[in-house]
């Protein structure tokens, strides 16, 4: 097991934006996405870590941004180390196999989350109101259940708190309709492609969000892709509607924090070392499955 990284401080570089488990920092029209090894569940940075966590979500994100380059390009220049600006060797090994060098660009301000079966939030809205994002869907279906075709659900990107699950009109207000209907298109693509070739290695993509930015007048995925921090994995061999799922992502944690008194109001707790380990060989596992390379 390598080192692990609650913080990556490059001083040199101007820290652009600290998310909940990247750091990245600009250089000049570019930026650099660093993966810390933190794990946040339910709006929360957890005090603990997760090993190998951050290699796991750049590596995997740069064999699906390869993968999807002919549906949609995407900001990533390179992910080799050795390929960075020289400012940055005396950090190669600290940024190896989790970092990526990618074209800053002009962000689009909405998640565009893609589901293949009803669960999570779109689950418990269809349960109340038979629709998910105000799209109609027929009456009885089950929890888990595979949608007749993968639907387009938007939600707003909150810089801080939760995000909330918005209709497609609302989104084509904010972007216009060639925008929207683009962003729609290129989303249910890249998640077909994506999810066919999944079951092919025994997973379920049962949903997804990506992030898009503006290269110019040019669409780019920006972000991660298909990774257990932005998408929901089911193993194929166990499924079965009508109920929850086990998961290939980070679900072991959110269940164990539903298990404990936390009010997820104040600072979270931290997790027990089993946890840990058993998340740490799940995001693992789904690298080497959905990539087939043995090892990060």
């Amino acid at each position: 097991m390598d080192k692990m990284y609650s913080d990556i401080v490059l001083p040199e570089l101007k820290l652009f934006k600290k998310g909940k488990v990247r750091n990245v920092y600009e250089i000049g029209d570019q930026l650099l996405i660093v993966a810390t090894d933190r794990i946040s569940a339910f709006d929360f940075v957890l005090p603990s870590l997760i090993p190998d966590k951050g290699k796991v979500l750049t590596q995997l994100s740069k064999f699906w941004f390869d993968f999807t380059s002919l549906v949609c390009p995407n900001h990533l220049i390179t992910a080799e180390a050795d390929k960075f600006p020289p400012i940055l060797d005396k950090y190669r090994d600290m940024l190896d196999k989790r970092t990526m060098l990618v074209k800053k660009t002009k962000v689009v301000p909405f998640e565009c989350v893609v589901r293949g079966y009803l669960s999570g939030s779109g689950w418990k809205e269809y349960q109340s109101t038979g629709k998910v994002c105000g799209i109609k869907l027929p009456a009885g279906l089950r929890e888990s259940g595979q949608l007749k075709e993968p639907i387009f659900t938007p939600s707003t990107k909150a810089e801080v708190g939760h995000d909330r699950n918005i209709t497609f009109k609302e989104m084509q207000k904010g972007l216009g309709n060639a925008l929207a209907n683009k962003v729609r298109k290129i989303s249910l693509e890249l998640y077909q492609k994506a999810s066919l070739h999944a079951l092919s290695k025994g997973i379920i993509i049962a949903d997804t969000k990506f992030e898009f930015g503006l290269d110019g007048s040019r669409l780019v995925l920006v972000d991660e892709i298909f990774t257990p921090d932005s998408s929901r994995f089911w193993p194929l061999a166990t499924y079965e509607p009508g109920q929850g799922q086990p998961s290939l992502d980070k679900q072991i944690v959110r269940d164990y924090l539903e298990s404990t008194p936390w009010d997820k109001a104040s600072s979270p707790p931290a997790l027990p070392p089993d946890i840990i380990a058993r998340t740490s060989r799940k995001y693992l596992e789904i690298y080497k499955l959905l990539t087939g390379k043995p090892e990060l």
